[in-house]
């Protein structure tokens, strides 16, 4: 009889084309992970993850679930994972959940955090997972515009689907920004974010801290409505998952 799993997941995202297997391309978190369970359990599987990060984005703490029919005990399971796929994957834990669970509909809430490098020299062991900065914004006015983007808003404006069917309405109740030595961290915390949300929000808070743009500004960005007047999308690399709330 199969049975939900639920898997705790990390992940360098810098060779994937994101989390969602797509047709013809091999290099996808959600298909590598599908094949090694398909493998293990000699059928197809059906991975669900809690998000869905683009390409190059990173992840410490994805949860995903999957139902198998497996006489494996939980720690056989991570250990057959982590043997058989990439070494720029690696399955945290897995643990046995009830029928219902599903890591992206029981979702609460989610973390994420956004680096930029603002040092003088090259982050030569870390530039796979930073956006380097050619000077240094200023903090405090980031953390102005930062206030008028918190709470329960239509943040149309930070999404890059022009499409998007679903509500654009998003609560996020935590954006802090703190400077740690050469490393500029920024920490979203939210019900959910839409399609470059986060980093669209990381490059117009920038444009802020250089003085683009002023913190005010942020409240019209949000009446507005249109991707088109907000900042620029920050590089991929500098996103991860750091977690994702359930009950």
């Amino acid at each position: 009889m199969k049975e939900n799993f639920r898997f705790n997941i990390a992940y360098d995202g810098t060779r994937y084309y994101g989390w969602e297997h797509q047709p013809n391309i091999d290099m996808t978190i959600q298909g590598k992970l599908e094949n090694v369970l398909a493998r293990m359990v000699d059928a197809p599987v059906e991975v669900i993850g809690a998000g869905r990060t683009d390409a190059g984005v990173h992840a410490r703490a994805m949860v995903a679930n999957a139902f198998l029919e497996t006489d494996l005990s939980e720690e056989e399971i991570r250990d057959y994972m982590n043997r058989y796929l990439p070494d720029d994957i690696c399955i945290n834990e897995v643990k046995r959940a009830g029928d219902r669970f599903h890591s992206r509909y029981n979702a609460l809430g989610k973390t994420y955090c956004y680096t930029c490098y603002v040092g003088a020299t090259k982050p030569v062991f870390d530039r796979k997972y930073v956006y380097v900065l050619e000077q240094a914004p200023d903090v405090e006015k980031m953390r102005l515009g930062a206030e008028y983007l918190m709470g329960e808003h239509d943040f149309a404006s930070f999404c890059s689907n022009p499409r998007m069917k679903k509500s654009t309405v998003r609560k996020v109740d935590q954006i802090d920004i703190r400077q740690k030595g050469d490393y500029l961290v920024l920490t979203f915390h939210g019900t959910g974010f839409l399609q470059h949300m986060v980093r669209i929000l990381t490059g117009t808070l920038l444009e802020v801290g250089f003085g683009k743009r002023t913190p005010e500004s942020m409240a019209e960005l949000i009446e507005a409505k249109n991707r088109a007047l907000a900042g620029p999308t920050a590089p991929a690399q500098g996103l991860c998952m750091m977690q994702v709330d359930y009950h």
